[in-house]
């Protein structure tokens, strides 16, 4: 099993073995990311130009992660483009224009793993690539700032002992020791996970897996994002 942690864009990931596709409608970005993954020993699949394009072309080859602009000149939908870029088993890195708050937050909300402005550095780029194919929550300073311009981004109202329970069992500790820990039965514990998921269907953010919850954990401030100064808070 995977062990799903926190990084920054810039963590040092080997990218070997890594599928990737790149789904943009500017021909000059597909070859430019195509080339560069290339450089970097990805395993680069397709580049297309809509996700109608990447699902028709890709043959059942599988994919590990979409890099995804936002904004496609086909008249789609951000949901609809992560969502079925995700139904091919692919994360999605959203990799576009970091002003454009209001479609970071739908691409976030549909489960997108983490956006990736255009004005980053390529190399920027290819790591947090990397970072979400493995699973892991791409933590960065674009995914915090769309969140908090955002006030429409409706956050569950979790009691005290619902985010201690979050906050450890986000972080990584299994259920049962989460309840030790808090001195509280695993029976106990159960419940209070329960409730935190049904408390963010409520508000339109489910979270069915433990990813979903370590995302909603950073998303709500339960666990820290990055320090504007350095590494990762912890």
């Amino acid at each position: 099993m995977v062990q799903t942690t926190v990084h920054e864009a810039g963590a040092d990931l080997r990218p070997s073995g890594v599928r990737v596709a790149v789904v943009d409608d500017h021909e000059s970005v597909r070859l430019g990311l195509k080339a560069a993954f290339l450089d970097e020993g990805y395993d680069f699949i397709l580049a297309a130009a809509t996700v109608d394009e990447l699902i028709r072309d890709l043959d059942n080859r599988e994919v590990d992660v979409v890099v995804l602009d936002l904004s496609l000149g086909d008249g789609s939908t951000v949901t609809d483009n992560v969502k079925r870029c995700q139904s091919i088993g692919a994360a999605v890195l959203v990799h576009s224009i970091a002003d454009r708050v209001a479609s970071v937050r739908e691409a976030l909300a549909a489960g997108a793993a983490g956006v990736i402005p255009k004005s980053s550095a390529t190399r920027t780029v290819l790591q947090a690539a990397a970072t979400v194919a493995r699973g892991e929550v791409l933590n960065n300073l674009e995914w915090a700032t769309a969140i908090d311009a955002d006030r429409d981004f409706s956050k569950a109202q979790l009691g005290r002992r619902e985010r201690e329970i979050l906050h450890l069992y986000a972080s990584g500790l299994p259920l049962k020791l989460a309840a030790e820990q808090l001195g509280i039965g695993y029976s106990t514990a159960r419940e209070y996970l329960d409730r935190i998921r049904v408390k963010y269907v409520e508000v339109g953010r489910p979270a069915p897996t433990k990813v979903d919850l370590l995302r909603r954990a950073v998303e709500d401030g339960i666990l820290p994002g990055l320090d504007p100064d350095g590494g990762d808070v912890v």
